[in-house]
């Protein structure tokens, strides 16, 4: 049974370090800033966060591994098996005694020990879904038949997110999808349609009540000159005067794990989560920012160059997907920290804090390792 578990040494030859080591240093340096930004006392415990997301990172270590010891072939076969898996937990959601409503989102299942987020799963599920099917089809997508194959496959789980008001993962979703039937060959008319589409689709959906109200007031927010720094623009005034303390270099005083958090820890509503950036600023300035994104940057970049050296278009369209999403997310995340962007639920790849993104994003690159690992066959020496 352990045999079948242990991974070829020849193909850990293959293996990228270069993306692994930042994969790790981005989690690691996200876990640092967690603890920095709520080792206030956060419910008589300020490790909480932190323990949390150590226990989620050791089960996803456990995960990658187990994900590089077969062929990612091979989970080609149970793509439609996972795919409405996903469906199944999106659904879920909405039985009594199963779903759980937080911050008004009906959008996570209570497995008593852990809370399960459905639509974490679900970009991972859209990414492999996707990439089986134009495979089956050899990516000729202009095909009338195709698309619309294509098109009722993405818009159930999307449409089910949707009903939970996620518009931060539905936008993610959509993102990862252009990004992949773009990469497929798809028509440049039909992105341009789908996009007014989506400019449509937002004006009934803005009064349909698929929308909260504190979603529209962001938006309305946003593209108000007079920003209200008391009400809905708190979060982002408070954020931006984080940011703004934090200098070329950081406050080293914020970094000291004697004193509570600094400025972002103490005055910013969800800190750990969608507006994490504003921690990091504040404690390592303008100088951190760089830093995490020249790590985002060698992901990235790591990703197409392994998706251009697949062995077949499943693997690269997976690693597409993968980048799709980290490029909208880093771009979105932190763009509305600097009030750039309208704000929304969307967190930082590999540095906020939630269990069920950290596994299914670790995961997904444990996939994408996996693919360059195996874009040539292994050779027996005499």
């Amino acid at each position: 049974m352990i045999e079948k578990y242990k991974l070829d040494f020849r193909l850990l030859k293959r293996l990228d370090f270069k993306l692994l080591i930042a994969l790790i240093t981005l989690i690691l340096f996200g876990i640092i800033n967690i603890y920095l930004c709520t080792k206030g006392d956060v419910f008589n415990s300020p490790f909480l966060f932190t323990k949390k997301q150590l226990i989620w990172f050791f089960i996803s270590l456990i995960s990658m591994y187990l994900f590089l010891t077969f062929d990612y072939k091979i989970i080609y076969r149970y793509v439609p098996i996972i795919y409405w898996i996903t469906i199944a937990l999106l659904i879920a959601v909405w039985i009594p005694g199963i779903g759980t409503t937080i911050k008004g989102e009906r959008g996570w299942i209570n497995l008593r020990i852990f809370l399960l987020q459905p639509s974490e799963i679900t970009k991972f599920s859209i990414i492999l879904m996707l990439s089986k099917l134009l495979e089956d089809m050899n990516c000729d997508i202009n095909n009338l038949k195709n698309f619309i194959k294509l098109l009722l496959y993405v818009s159930l789980p999307m449409g089910l997110i949707l009903i939970q008001k996620d518009m931060g993962m539905t936008m993610v979703c959509f993102f990862i999808i252009l990004g992949m039937v773009y990469i497929a060959g798809l028509n440049l008319k039909v992105i341009l349609g789908g996009f007014l589409t989506i400019v449509l689709g937002i004006v009934i959906l803005w009064n349909s009540g698929l929308i909260f109200q504190h979603q529209k007031d962001r938006i309305l927010e946003f593209l108000s000159a007079n920003s209200d720094t008391s009400g809905n623009g708190y979060q982002l005034s408070q954020g931006l005067i984080s940011i703004g303390s934090g200098g070329l270099f950081g406050d080293s005083l914020s970094l000291n794990p004697k004193v509570s958090p600094g400025y972002a820890g103490t005055h910013v509503p969800e800190i750990q989560t969608d507006f994490i950036f504003t921690a990091i600023a504040e404690q390592w300035g303008v100088i951190g920012g760089l830093f995490l994104l020249f790590l985002y940057g060698i992901l990235i970049i790591k990703i197409l160059k392994i998706a251009r050296k697949a062995r077949d278009k499943f693997g690269e369209l997976i690693c597409v997907g993968m980048a799709s999403y980290i490029l909208f997310a880093i771009t979105q995340n932190i763009g509305m920290t600097l009030g750039l962007i309208p704000i929304t639920g969307i967190t930082l790849p590999f540095i906020s804090y939630g269990g069920s993104s950290l596994l299914t994003t670790m995961i997904s690159m444990a996939l994408i390792l996996n693919i360059e690992m195996r874009t040539k066959k292994l050779t027996f020496s005499k």
